[in-house]
């Protein structure tokens, strides 16, 4: 099995690196207080994999932990599987199971403490929250000992609270109106849904504007891309915001 962090395989068009001037960079619709990124270029995913090794600190004895942030719809899932094919010995944490049937953004300390600690330790994980046992759902969140990479997705995982246990972290970031259409797609315009989104939009802009997740990144990924690219080999990429 090749390492991610090594060159010993050829990388699909490592050649192919578009940079978008101030001419071209697309405004974007964003929430209040978040910065927009500039700087978006077209990488090859094994070029963002080694920029992410860089901001990471070396691990011996424990899989180095990459967060994945942004908003609804961003694309956050889809990037983290994206990446866990390209690093075979990895595996994904879904915050939203952590979260589930919980409040929103109050799930920190429970992700620290029964994942992000363990990992640290070069220890397996075997978590059942307890929402999962007062309403029987069965199973457990399971990471096998002995992964190069863990990513770590969902919305608010960059945050002060879990700052000491991640080694390198991407926010997604894209227009406010694509990612809402990406969210009817998938989740449907149901008054309930609906009534969910605007429950969910009460907590998440005051915690996004308190933890500032985009400055803290050390990467940011476009979310969805609005130009093109090829979304197998490619992503589209800012420097970080906040550094």
């Amino acid at each position: 099995m090749t390492s991610i962090w090594s060159d010993g395989q050829g990388i699909v068009r490592a050649c192919r690196t578009l940079v978008l001037t101030s001419k071209d960079r697309l405004s974007m619709r964003l929430h209040s207080g978040e910065t927009e990124a500039v700087g978006w270029r077209v990488v090859t995913l094994r070029d963002a994999l080694r920029q992410l090794r860089d901001a990471a600190p070396d691990a011996t004895g424990r899989p180095r932990v990459i967060a994945i942030d942004g908003r609804g719809g961003a694309g956050k899932t889809t990037l983290a599987e994206r990446l866990c094919k390209v690093v075979p010995n990895s595996a994904i944490v879904h915050t939203d199971d952590i979260a589930w049937n919980q409040a929103c953004f109050d799930w920190g300390a429970a992700l620290v403490e029964n994942i992000l600690q363990p990992l640290h330790r070069g220890e397996a994980v075997a978590f059942r929250p307890e929402a999962w046992i007062t309403h029987h759902r069965p199973g457990s969140i399971t990471i096998p000992a002995g992964a190069e990479v863990i990513w770590v997705e969902g919305t608010g995982v960059i945050r002060e609270e879990t700052a000491p246990w991640l080694d390198a972290s991407v926010w997604m970031q894209g227009d406010l109106d694509a990612q809402e259409r990406r969210l009817a797609v998938r989740d449907g315009h149901s008054p309930g849904q609906l009534e969910h989104l605007a429950n969910w939009l009460l907590e998440e802009l005051p915690f996004m504007l308190r933890e500032q997740p985009w400055a803290r990144a050390d990467m940011i990924v476009a979310g969805p891309p609005q130009i093109d690219y090829d979304p197998d080999t490619e992503l589209v990429i800012a420097p970080p915001t906040g550094h």
